[in-house]
């Protein structure tokens, strides 16, 4: 089909692809923690090795680490280091609190360019943030206010 005369945009979406160095471990954090649901898999040889993924329609993606992956960094478990994903969202708080029902750990929400800002750090380091906007002053902890 040619497409040269179509006025709407040819790229539709983005979806990150995060190379993890244990796929049971990343699968308890975001499937069990966060709340991820998996809608697609690869499995060869039985074992799984690569999952998309959805948090209401965010798509995000994982893929085993293994000594054919072009990832060096994962035998030095290194491979988050430096690297942030942000989903935005209407309600960052609730987030926050389902994830911590949930066992998982991260920092106090605060507030920081006019959104709440919620901080995770996956099994590899990733840095996995959740935003929402606020009109509460720069810094506000949620422990400062009564949501």
């Amino acid at each position: 089909m040619d497409t040269s005369s179509d006025p709407s945009p040819n790229i539709t979406s983005s979806v990150a692809l995060l190379m993890v160095t244990s796929m049971e471990k990343s699968l308890a954090f975001y499937v069990e923690g966060l709340g991820f649901t998996i809608k697609n898999r690869w499995i060869p040889d039985g074992q799984l090795r690569w999952v998309w993924m959805e948090l209401g329609t965010a798509p995000l993606m994982l893929q085993e680490a293994t000594r054919n992956t072009p990832a060096k960094l994962a035998a030095a478990g290194k491979l988050g280091n430096g690297s942030a994903l942000y989903f935005q969202c209407r309600d960052a708080i609730s987030v926050y609190r389902q994830a911590k029902e949930r066992g998982i750990a991260g920092r106090e929400p605060q507030v920081g360019n006019f959104n709440w800002e919620v901080f995770f750090h996956d099994p590899d380091g990733y840095s996995i943030n959740f935003c929402s906007p606020t009109d509460l002053a720069e810094e506000t902890l949620l422990s400062e206010t009564e949501l």
